[in-house]
């Protein structure tokens, strides 16, 4: 039988009882029609698994603790022009699960999606539940941090300094390729959105220090760009080779 894993959002302990949130309960029970006694893995980021089983009242009795898998050593943040939601939804779940650090969505010119405040809370608590199913599948204990979206121009100015991070931008005519990259322990991708970046915002990303970085002969969909570059950076510098 396979094993269920679950993410729940409060602290976990050996030999604690845990009361499942409403909705995951009627996962366990409804969906996957899983009974008392049933295995079930709990985490909650911390990165580790925590293993136990159902009880009759629909909770889980915690019985032990193990380490989870190790994150990516190569640290990777995306940030991601916005898309249309099915195309974001794919960025993000790919995104976990090649193991990126940090996921920063991006207002830019050419986005055609645009977040009142109302609007973008709840985008931001279905794209957490996103996250939080793919780490589910993929059996990452740690959830990429998700930040708040932010205008292009004010995410660069705002930008810290890290010597070790790989800038680069996705661009189909960069004069710069995958194989002409310096290894590195860490990355910070821009990806534009639907038609891509405009040119002052490429050049500001290049004014910040990116590299304008191409990826093969053919244009890649704003929801393929970022996830090719991400898993051919793995292959080089993280877990993936």
């Amino acid at each position: 039988m396979r094993l269920s894993r679950v993410h729940v959002d409060t602290e976990l302990a050996e030999g604690r009882v845990v009361a499942l949130p409403k909705n995951v309960a009627q996962h366990l029970l409804k969906v996957l029609r899983l009974r008392p006694g049933a295995p079930v893995v709990l985490f909650n980021g911390d990165g580790y698994d925590y293993h136990g089983a159902l009880t009759s009242n629909r909770d889980v009795q915690l019985e032990r603790r193990e380490a989870a898998l190790a994150p990516s050593p190569l640290r990777i943040t995306l940030a991601q022009g916005l898309c249309r939601g099915e195309k974001m939804d794919l960025v993000l779940q790919k995104a976990t699960e090649l193991g990126v650090t940090t996921i920063q969505p991006l207002n830019t010119q050419r986005s055609e999606v645009r977040l009142n405040e109302e609007r973008q809370q709840r985008r931001m608590a279905h794209w957490l539940q996103v996250i939080a199913a793919a780490c589910e599948q993929c059996g990452r204990a740690d959830l990429p941090q998700l930040l708040a979206p932010q205008n292009l121009p004010q995410w660069l100015a705002e930008l810290s300094a890290d010597a070790n991070a790989q800038r680069l931008m996705l661009d189909p005519l960069g004069d710069t390729s995958l194989s002409q990259l310096q290894p590195s322990t860490a990355a910070l991708i821009v990806v534009g959105p639907e038609g891509g970046l405009e040119d002052r915002e490429l050049s500001l990303c290049a004014a910040q220090g990116f590299t304008r970085l191409r990826l093969g002969p053919r244009v890649l969909r704003t929801e393929t760009a970022g996830l090719a570059l991400i898993a051919g950076l793995g292959c080089l510098w993280g877990d993936l080779g």
